[in-house]
């Protein structure tokens, strides 16, 4: 029988995640890189991206965030345009919806972006369940 010679098993690598509470400095996007929006996850660390300039990216996540930061559908992230690529991109780093909001606040995205919703609705296309009703409407009747 082999003697483990390792520090321990899965549960060591995962480690505590400390950086919860911690705040962190905004970053603003320079020039290279823009603001977008998740519309699906792809797999394999890929997704398609809605970008503020108005076109969908293929984007990759990159390596440093892949199984540390949890990206999903209607996440505003920051990707880094490639020169020579313009249909793909990367992802550079995830905004918490607290700091989506400061970048509203301060004109850096646009009003038209929702930041705290799954649903992904962009101008010009259109919610397919506005016709139905909510039921907290229905209690004001």
């Amino acid at each position: 029988m082999p003697k483990n010679k390792g520090k321990g098993g899965k549960n060591r690598k995962r480690g505590k995640n400390e950086n919860e509470e911690e705040k962190r400095e905004l970053v603003y996007k320079e020039d290279g890189q823009e603001y977008a929006q998740v519309v699906r996850m792809l797999g394999n660390g890929r997704l398609e991206a809605q970008c503020i300039d108005g076109k969908k990216r293929l984007c990759h996540i990159r390596g440093k965030m892949r199984k540390k930061v949890w990206v999903a559908s209607g996440d505003v992230v920051l990707v880094g345009l490639r020169d020579y690529q313009d249909e793909k991109a990367d992802v550079i780093m995830k905004y918490t919806a607290d700091e989506a909001r400061v970048l509203k606040l301060y004109g850096e995205l646009p009003e038209h972006i929702r930041i705290n919703d799954t649903d992904v609705v962009f101008e010009g296309e259109h919610d397919e369940n506005a016709e139905f009703f909510d039921f907290d409407d229905v209690a004001d009747i």
